[in-house]
């Protein structure tokens, strides 16, 4: 009886060692990794205020247009998706 119920617990053990704690481990150290990395890249990265400023002298029949395609709300929209896709890219252990 007694080594029934310690092949058990061996078999609950090697479970618990190999599936979960290793796991976590493993995804862990990819959550770690995956937010510093955007930390330091985004730093790196250009602020908005160049685009503000580039949009600063366009006329103003232009901008009937523009704000008819809601420009103004789809050019941060593409840009911070052109950005996300370039930083997962970028990430040995994710891309």
């Amino acid at each position: 009886m007694f080594g029934i119920l310690l092949s058990a617990l061996n078999v609950v053990l090697a479970f618990v060692v190999r599936s979960i704690i290793v796991k976590f481990v493993v995804f862990f150290g990819l959550f770690f990794i995956t937010t510093e990395f955007v930390a330091v890249i985004s730093t790196l990265l250009p602020s908005g205020t160049e685009l503000s400023a580039a949009l600063g002298g366009v006329p103003a029949d232009v901008w009937y247009f523009l704000d008819l395609f809601n420009v103004s709300s789809g050019i941060p929209i593409l840009l911070s998706a052109w950005v996300t896709r370039f930083v997962i890219r970028r990430i040995p252990v994710i891309g």
